[in-house]
């Protein structure tokens, strides 16, 4: 008899679970930043299923609003998932999207991590500007032509 209850009561916290979840990642594409950033919080506390929404989130084709959010979850990320997220952060580094990569750089130089040469972003060659012709201290004076 126990037993019964103790498996319906399961069945209960695995759906309220599930529902949790999904409601995050509602949340997760927020237009409020402050729900966005909460529901990337929450996710950092739930282990292995909250990483892997963050992780599809991240890696995945969806906005930069969302992506940043899930970016947050995962600098959040705790214990042995730390490493983890860590792992995410370094494929995101090697992602076709470059708007992943400037996110993955970010968090792991917020994290105080060294980006490698390879992924580091190519710097434009710095123009020189070329002074042609430079003023003397007085300018010229204007004259007034009278007639």
């Amino acid at each position: 008899m126990e037993s019964e209850t103790n498996k319906e009561i399961d069945e209960q916290k695995e759906q309220a679970a599930k529902e949790l979840m999904e409601k995050l990642k509602v949340q997760l594409f927020s237009s409020n930043a402050s729900v966005r950033r909460r529901a990337a919080f929450n996710l950092s506390w739930m282990q292995e299923d909250g990483l892997e929404i963050l992780r599809s989130t991240f890696i995945g084709d969806f906005p930069e609003t969302a992506k940043n959010a899930a970016a947050y979850g995962l600098r959040k990320m705790q214990g042995r998932m730390k490493n983890k997220a860590l792992d995410v952060f370094k494929e995101g580094l090697r992602e076709k999207n470059t708007l992943t990569g400037e996110i993955s750089r970010n968090a792991l130089v917020l994290l105080g991590y060294k980006i490698p040469k390879e992924y580091l972003p190519d710097k434009k060659p710095d123009r020189k500007f070329r002074i042609n012709s430079i003023p003397g201290k007085n300018p010229p004076r204007r004259t007034i032509n009278s007639r």
